[in-house]
């Protein structure tokens, strides 16, 4: 199953609409972005969490200010990288780095974008059956499909498999 449908459709809208709109005038117009649609939602087979080792994903833009570069927020085509941080991090070490959120709740409260205290918990309670060693970090703005199909999905897969993840939790920004 293609992850997203009419592949090339999508790019050629993108392409002569939205980027060719920012690249003539220098601004974003979210009204000629063609947003991505598919008629299936592609999947797989279900897991058993409490035998399961479960890896966070997080699209908040969060990374270590003491020993990694901070996401380019402030790019209009998106930053495409990922960040790993050990699960085992306090959340006060953790920074955001992504401009298309407001971080007013992330600023009092962590777990709502980066809940691994709750985690924990499930894993304490058996409901989980452990953590990977990291969580995945990016940046939930990208504009271009195409890159987060060659760049991102792949980056985060090898992560994902690099962790022994059986499972995963995406909690967007």
């Amino acid at each position: 199953m293609e992850i997203l449908e009419d592949r090339a459709a999508w790019d050629a809208a993108f392409r002569t609409g939205w980027l060719a709109h920012y690249e003539r005038t220098g601004t974003i117009d979210f009204k000629q972005y063609n947003r991505p649609k598919n008629g299936t939602a592609p999947g797989g087979p279900s897991v058993d969490l409490s035998r399961s080792r479960l890896v966070l994903i997080s699209t908040a833009g969060g990374y270590l200010p003491i020993t990694q570069e901070p996401f380019d927020a402030a790019n209009p085509l998106g930053d495409y990288t990922i960040r790993l941080i050990p699960t085992g991090t306090p959340l006060s070490d953790i920074a955001y780095a992504h401009d298309h959120y407001d971080h007013t709740a992330v600023n009092a409260d962590p777990q709502v974008l980066l809940p691994l205290g709750h985690l924990e918990e499930l894993v304490i309670e058996k409901q989980i059956g452990d953590l990977t060693s990291n969580v995945i970090s990016f940046m939930g703005y990208q504009p271009d499909v195409g890159r987060v199909l060659d760049e991102l999905i792949p980056a985060i897969r090898t992560a994902v498999m690099a962790e022994g993840a059986q499972a995963a939790l995406l909690v967007p920004s």
